[in-house]
């Protein structure tokens, strides 16, 4: 914390102007019109407090803007007598705020913070200067690495993480997905009110195929209102995995029930065509299709293939 602090008020005397006009020899202005051996000194020790892990109050350190997970306090007890009975052996990373209210905001380690706040100590952190990109990004590969997230945990981050302005191969890179498994995560969250997925909860022990069987039963043709299904989630069920498991099986009673399963189309017939006087030609049948350009018109395949996830994203934002 000293460190920390002498580092901050050196790049505030660094800042200042001369209060006098004196020509006496000083040392050579930087860019930014500070003293260089201030400048570095500041530079210097402000490095040795972002690599140094120091101890401060967890008053002082807000949420992230950005949760990973649905809740800390979940399985929290055992963390707290770990720290007890050996001490914090993993330091947090925190991130200098902005504006009014607590000093830091956390990037990774909020189980450890509440931990450490449920104990009435302080917390080590690493403290660094990052804006919100950095700090994300931060905590996701952090977190990828040694945080078993659930199926909807994950799927709720990297809707976040599309919502802040990451492309999605920043998203797949920091989640350690592919962009398939992405569109998959992202799809749930889209389709699935988050009123229920909060009612419901992170469901640990269930996997994506049971996500997958709620967002197809959400989505049919004549399905349910957000009202109703949070009707059909039993208060009974103290777990989010027995919910999760409970919800579906009443929507599937109710879709038998009101035979609300669309009736499955035949399989449309063969189409072909040609485009740009047969520059570029195409074959669809049910779920496949067949492009093919001659010589002059590559660059048309190449296009496609630089956009495709594009087109395929404004496809879908104009069917909510």
């Amino acid at each position: 914390m000293k460190r920390d602090l002498l580092a901050r008020s050196l790049q505030q005397m660094a800042e200042k102007k001369p209060a006098d006009n004196s020509t006496a020899a000083s040392p050579a202005p930087s860019k930014e019109g500070a003293p260089k051996s201030l400048k570095n000194m500041s530079d210097v020790l402000t490095q040795v407090a972002s690599q140094s892990a120091q101890e401060i109050d967890v008053s002082e350190i807000a949420d992230s803007e950005i949760a990973d997970r649905f809740d800390v306090q979940d399985g929290l007890d055992d963390l707290v007598e770990s720290i007890r009975d050996s001490g914090q052996e993993l330091p947090v990373l925190v991130r200098y705020r902005r504006g009014d209210g607590p000093r830091y905001e956390v990037v990774y380690g909020r189980r450890r913070i509440a931990a450490c706040r449920a104990l009435g100590i302080k917390v080590k952190a690493f403290i660094k200067d990052m804006d919100l990109r950095e700090a994300l990004k931060s905590q996701a590969l952090e977190n990828s690495a040694r945080l078993q997230r659930s199926f909807i945990e994950q799927a709720v981050f990297a809707a976040k993480l599309e919502q802040a302005g990451f492309t999605r191969q920043d998203i797949c890179e920091a989640l350690v997905v592919d962009k398939g498994t992405l569109s998959k995560l992202i799809s749930v969250v889209r389709d699935v009110p988050a009123s229920v997925i909060r009612a419901i909860g992170p469901a640990r022990d269930s996997g994506r195929r049971p996500w997958y069987e709620l967002r197809r039963l959400v989505t049919l043709e004549n399905g349910f209102g957000e009202g109703a299904i949070l009707e059909m989630i039993p208060s009974s069920c103290t777990n989010a995995n027995e919910r999760l498991i409970a919800l579906i099986k009443a929507m599937q009673k109710a879709e038998a029930i009101q035979g609300s399963q669309p009736a499955r189309r035949p399989p449309s017939p063969t189409q072909s065509g040609e485009i740009y006087g047969g520059a570029v030609s195409f074959k669809a049948k049910e779920a496949r299709i067949t492009i093919q350009a001659d010589k002059s018109s590559k660059a048309f395949i190449r296009f496609l293939e630089e956009n495709l996830e594009t087109i395929f994203s404004e496809w879908t934002q104009t069917r909510t």
